[in-house]
């Protein structure tokens, strides 16, 4: 049983591992798209692709004063799910913000940066995407990538792009993508116009009676936190909280949303909300109690559109 564990411990380091470059790590804190008001949209799908602004820090759900993202200066990209289709048109000058106290603080003054809004809730600065293609993936499904501009010039330099801030694409790489390594970078997803949601979705409840299932008044659990690590390896922060579905009835979780095919992992934590307890994913229940990360295999052939995964908090 330990070799086995081994193996899957092996074979899981072999779906996430990524060339990088040495110096950098993956910044603190979260990424999220919004409205320009910082508002959230329903299931990640928005109507046009100028609706959809970047914004940083405490995200939807999140502790005021959590999820801050680390002071500096960053880039962005908006590439197809894959990454390997650079879809943002501009050059990589006109795409920087700057963070400021956790969260985003505006964009640097270089003649061609982009509209920005006023987050209502976090008084932060909110960054259209626009300009970027139409992305070529069936679904609508498009990501968002961040990352600190010191290790966006490294990787560039990794692909023989002195400087990457003057061009749109500095070229992609296994494992590098056009300048972003994803162990040093923060991603989302999010539509626009195609289809319906495709998504994980993490609930956390008040296991009252230690049983591992959820009762009739047993409540959902708002304000706890999972490590969404995407199918290239890069990392962002959810927050469990309450959702209105389509205005009809309310939901309490932390939202994966337009997920893309492949190996996508949530990693669950003891914090101060929820002492973990026994995990299910659709139902089942995984092979350990406590923290945890949970595999999850996203595959278009599976017309499920929710993977869903439930966590006992310990009374």
């Amino acid at each position: 049983m330990r070799f086995r564990g081994f193996l899957v411990a092996l074979a899981l380091a072999a779906v996430f591992a990524v060339p990088g470059v040495a110096s950098g790590h993956a910044p603190s804190g979260a990424i999220f798209t919004t409205l320009p008001d910082g508002s959230p949209v329903n299931f990640n799908i928005y109507g046009a692709k100028e609706d959809v602004y970047l914004d940083g820090g405490p995200g939807f759900g999140a502790p005021q004063g959590a999820a801050g993202l680390d002071d500096g200066t960053y880039v962005f990209q908006v590439t197809e799910p894959s990454g390997k289709a650079l879809l943002s048109t501009d050059a990589a000058l006109c795409r920087q913000f700057t963070v400021a106290a956790g969260i985003i603080s505006g964009v640097v003054a270089t003649g061609c940066e982009h509209v920005t809004g006023l987050d209502v809730d976090h008084g932060a600065v909110t960054v259209q995407l626009m300009p970027y293609l139409d992305t070529p993936n069936p679904g609508g499904e498009y990501k968002v990538h961040v990352v600190r501009v010191d290790d966006f010039l490294a990787g560039c330099a990794e692909l023989g792009v002195a400087d990457g801030l003057s061009v749109v694409d500095c070229g992609y790489s296994g494992g590098n993508f056009h300048g972003f390594v994803p162990a040093h970078s923060k991603t989302d997803n999010f539509k626009v116009r195609v289809g319906g949601p495709r998504e994980i979705d993490t609930r956390f409840f008040a296991d009252g009676n230690g049983n591992g299932a959820k009762g009739g008044d047993e409540p959902w659990l708002d304000g706890n936190q999972v490590t969404w690590t995407d199918t290239h390896g890069s990392t962002n922060t959810k927050w469990s909280h309450p959702w209105m579905v389509y205005g009809v009835y309310e939901v309490h979780e932390a939202h994966v949303e337009a997920v893309e095919d492949g190996a996508h992992l949530i990693t669950i934590a003891n914090q101060a909300g929820c002492t973990v307890g026994k995990v299910t994913l659709q139902g089942t229940s995984t092979k350990k109690t406590g923290p945890q990360s949970v595999l999850v295999r996203v595959n278009g052939a599976n017309k499920t559109p929710t993977y869903q995964i439930d966590v006992a908090c310990k009374p």
